[in-house]
């Protein structure tokens, strides 16, 4: 039997990053891939996805461009899907060799392209081959797959997933979003920009529901007025297939309409990777959600570890990743490592991009927290101007009374790379003041975390220290 300092079942974005820091370290690494290498992320997540909505910007920017005094085309004729997934694809062949079985061989890592089955609390089964191998720690990082609603006659349909979605060829003239979450909105956005007509089907109050109502509002406004029906409360009750085109049948708190599209794509959610892999025999808890574990990624099996979308809370590439070098450092290094889940950053790439790091409005008025908020616009932001991209704002929530961050959000078009600053400050517990000490390149959209620091400092001065000061001053002009 084959042994290991870290068997890994999964070469999706954590188990890769576990595989090549252990080896990175002196570790002897076996990994195990039943799928593809890459998993998710490389094949039919944020890769290709954010591929597609270059893509679709390009041809956004072109039918817009009559805004900025050029020549634009509007309306802008539908457009090839075949090419632009041949875009979406050389983008992904470009980044594949860094996922690759070759590169990780080369590193010192046992690449098994297998199935991996629990034996023990240290042994796992490859499949079909029968093979065992011993690890001293064993890696679950099985990833998760596309959950389905249970909507009679979806089947019979048809319907599309983010695991088949970039499979296409042709654009459908018509298009049903079913959920209005990250990839349901993020999809829908591209796929109307190619020329789709698109109907998004959200089951909550509003697109991003784990957003604030007002952050989401700015991107509701957004895709309406791209031509993108939004549905919200809304679930798909029936479907059925006839005259080849797809009837689904919406229900709302209102009414019930039937939606007749080329292609239904369902984004819903997703479920963890969880089944075959023996957990019960060996005993890893497991629930709904997923693998069980404890803020050191360890599941109730102590040699045992699970990371990314088969444990989460979140589901994310960076999550997992950032979950990979805790593991990492637990199962090779004395001592024990926590992940730091109140300091998670994610964004929405949407156009606009919806980002945040912490807790929502909603959040801490569901914990009982007293806050502050801060917030500033890009409407007054000269940057935000120049680029004819004022919609939008920063918030920032703090405790009441004091500078530290307790979350914010940002709902602009490049939100996510403004959000940066913010988590650091969050992070390292700096209060918003700083935010204003800081000189910022001007004109830079990042002026706008400045602007909410000095709209904390502002709200400093209290009633009648202005007037106070003014009597100081005018003292000193005697």
């Amino acid at each position: 039997m084959e042994r290991y300092n870290l068997v890994v079942l999964g070469a999706g974005s954590g188990g890769l990053t576990v595989a090549a820091g252990g080896v990175g370290l002196g570790a002897r690494v076996a990994l195990l891939e039943r799928h593809r290498m890459g998993g998710d992320c490389l094949n039919s997540g944020c890769v290709p996805s954010k591929a597609l909505l270059r893509v679709a910007k390009a041809a956004h920017a072109v039918r817009t461009a009559g805004a900025y005094g050029l020549g634009g085309v509007a309306p802008l004729p539908r457009q090839d899907l075949g090419a632009a997934m041949g875009y979406v694809r050389a983008a992904q062949a470009r980044i594949a060799p860094h996922d690759s079985v070759e590169r990780f061989a080369g590193l010192g890592v046992d690449v098994h392209l297998s199935a991996g089955r629990l034996r023990s609390a240290h042994e796992v089964t490859l499949t079909p081959s029968g093979a065992t191998l011993w690890g001293r720690h064993i890696v679950l990082a099985t990833g998760s797959q596309p959950r389905i609603p249970d909507v009679p006659g979806l089947a019979e349909a048809g319907f599309l997933t983010n695991e088949t979605v970039f499979d296409c060829e042709h654009l459908p003239a018509a298009l049903l979003v079913v959920g209005g979450g990250p990839i349901g909105v993020e999809l829908g956005q591209a796929f109307a920009r190619l020329g789709s007509q698109v109907t998004i089907a959200s089951g909550s109050q509003h697109v991003l529901p784990r957003e604030d109502p007002d952050v989401a509002a700015v991107l509701a406004q957004a895709l309406r007025r791209e031509g993108i029906a939004l549905l919200d409360h809304a679930r798909a009750v029936r479907a059925s297939l006839q005259d080849g085109k797809k009837h689904v049948t919406v229900r709302t708190p209102d009414d019930e309409q039937t939606v007749v599209v080329d292609e239904i794509l369902v984004a819903v959610g997703r479920r963890p990777n969880t089944d075959d892999l023996g957990l019960e025999a060996v005993g890893v808890a497991v629930d709904r959600r997923g693998v069980t574990i404890d803020r050191a990624c360890r599941t109730s099996v102590p040699s045992i570890w699970a990371i990314g979308d088969v444990a989460g809370p979140y589901q994310f590439t960076h999550w997992a990743n950032y979950q990979a070098r805790i593991v990492l450092r637990n199962t090779l290094f004395p001592g024990t490592s926590s992940c730091d889940l109140d300091t998670m950053p994610w964004t929405t790439f949407t156009e606009p991009e919806v980002a945040r790091v912490g807790l929502s409005e909603t959040q801490a008025r569901a914990r009982g927290l007293a806050y502050d908020v801060f917030t500033a616009r890009f409407d007054d932001n000269d940057r935000a101007i120049c680029d004819g991209e004022p919609d939008g704002f920063v918030k920032v929530l703090t405790r009441r009374g004091r500078g530290t961050i307790l979350g914010a959000a940002i709902v602009h078009a490049h939100a996510g790379e403004l959000l940066a600053e913010l988590t650091l400050a969050k992070k390292h517990g700096l209060a918003l003041s700083k935010l204003s000490s800081a000189i910022h390149v001007y004109p830079t959209l990042v002026e706008a975390n400045r602007a909410v620091g000095d709209a904390y400092l502002q709200g400093k001065l209290r009633p009648g220290m202005k007037q106070a000061l003014a009597r100081v001053f005018a003292w000193l002009r005697r």
